[in-house]
């Protein structure tokens, strides 16, 4: 791994976090993720499944992590099975965890290897009345790939079909909503990482950039500051390319006049950054350039206010939208009238011609992190705010993003250190040396 080791403190309040809300007599099991095929021989980069790396800090496939809280011995409550490593492993892939590592890494005394599962599985799980087994119910997720947790679900019911069979899931995603202060830190170090980035490809964007060229600069500074790399796809569209949400082939050149969207972040030890960016390629804002930048500034300034305790999301959205309606008829793309009988909600309103997505999600394990849709907005959360118009007629996008912890007196931006202002963009990019 090149991230530095995590303190084990995070795993262990983790799970004694998890354990208060299981059923009294519960086993609770969770799997690594696949190592997923690609074509021959070949296979993807390895992620982890973001549960078990929450409660364990594991990060290697085939691994096991049995909870049962209320087992008779000790030795029954916390295990963590491992595939066994070997000399042949060390020379072929790398080293692997030992056990006496993974006790290090992760608080748990007792670690097995991974041919000792079932049999142990077998030995405790008739003691317990209820097995939470876990999937990603993600209100957004595809879930079209059948996954290791997916088909030890269908095996356990097969072998234990009389015990009652509960959802890890909720449990989860209701605690990792909130972050701990070391997971704090560390989406905090992914936010720098973005800052150094950032602030490397202002002096380098220019007229006759290639989109793969940034790319490649980003990836650099992130990789050389012992990231993985992208916590997601890169986005990096100039000119009429910003107007595409999810545009990710990265072939244009960057034309004088234009401006280009870097929607780009680094991950750190498995917690990731977002951030978006809208850059004048030469180095200055036309006028309308600017207009519009100020209007997605005043937007994102608007967002982080009202995101506060107590708020719920649809609330949040209504509110903001609303406030990008009067945006966008200070930039003459909508006129009152426009508006009338519209219900906000409407897939047709007309504001959705210039400003077509939501503005804010929860960020941590996951870009796109889990969360309880009809959950108030609650301090130790962290949120994304990411306003954006798009005016396609005018080959022209805006978007901003920073990452945004949500405290009980005043919300912490993250991200305040990086360049946001317009004045400020200019500057950094028109610096000489």
């Amino acid at each position: 791994m090149k991230y530095d080791p995590i303190t084990p403190e995070l795993f262990v309040q983790n799970r004694e976090r998890l354990r208060t809300l299981l059923k009294p007599s519960s086993i609770v099991i969770v799997h690594a993720n696949d190592v997923l095929p690609t074509n021959a021989d070949g296979s993807m980069a390895f992620k982890q499944n973001s549960d078990l790396f929450w409660l364990t800090g594991v990060d290697q496939e085939e691994s096991v992590l049995v909870l049962f809280p209320d087992a008779v011995e000790e030795k029954h409550r916390e295990m963590l099975f491992l595939r066994e490593t070997s000399e042949q492993i060390a020379v072929w892939e790398g080293e692997k965890l030992t056990k006496e590592l993974a006790r290090e890494r992760t608080g748990i005394r007792n670690v097995h290897w991974l041919t000792e599962f079932e049999s142990t599985l077998r030995g405790v799980v008739y003691n317990a009345e209820h097995i939470y087994l876990n999937t990603n119910e993600h209100a957004r997720a595809a879930d079209v790939v059948e996954t290791r947790e997916r088909r030890f679900i269908d095996e356990c019911r097969r072998r234990y079909p009389l015990h009652r069979y509960e959802r890890l899931a909720p449990l989860t995603s209701r605690l990792r909503m909130f972050k701990s202060r070391h997971e704090i830190d560390l989406i905090q170090k992914a936010c720098d990482i973005t800052q150094a980035g950032f602030e490397r490809v202002l002096g380098f964007v220019k007229p006759g950039v290639g989109e793969w060229e940034i790319e490649a600069e980003l990836l650099h500074e992130f990789v050389r500051r012992r990231s993985k790399g992208f916590a997601y796809t890169p986005i990096i569209g100039s000119g009429k390319n910003a107007c595409v949400l999810h545009y990710v082939e990265n072939h244009s050149v960057c034309q004088d006049g234009e401006m280009v969207l870097l929607d780009v972040a680094a991950e750190y030890a498995n917690y990731n950054s977002d951030l978006t960016r809208t850059l004048p390629v030469n180095g200055r804002f036309t006028p309308r350039q600017r207009q519009v930048y100020d209007a997605v500034l005043r937007m994102f300034r608007f967002c982080s206010g009202i995101l506060r305790p107590g708020i719920l999301i649809k609330d949040y959205m209504k509110l903001s939208c609303a406030k990008m309606e009067e945006e966008l008829i200070g930039l003459g793309l909508l006129k009152a009238e426009d508006l009338a009988g519209w219900d906000w909600e409407d897939p047709k309103h007309p504001r959705k011609k210039w400003f077509m997505h939501g503005i804010s999600h929860h960020i941590g394990l996951d870009v796109h992190d889990v969360w309880h849709t009809y959950a108030p907005v609650e301090a130790g959360m962290v949120f994304t705010v990411e306003p954006g118009i798009y005016i396609r007629e005018e080959g022209l996008g805006v978007r901003l993003e920073n990452d945004i912890l949500i405290g009980a007196d005043k919300n912490i931006d993250l991200m305040a250190n990086i360049p946001i202002e317009a004045e400020e963009i200019e500057d950094w990019m028109n610096r000489k040396g």
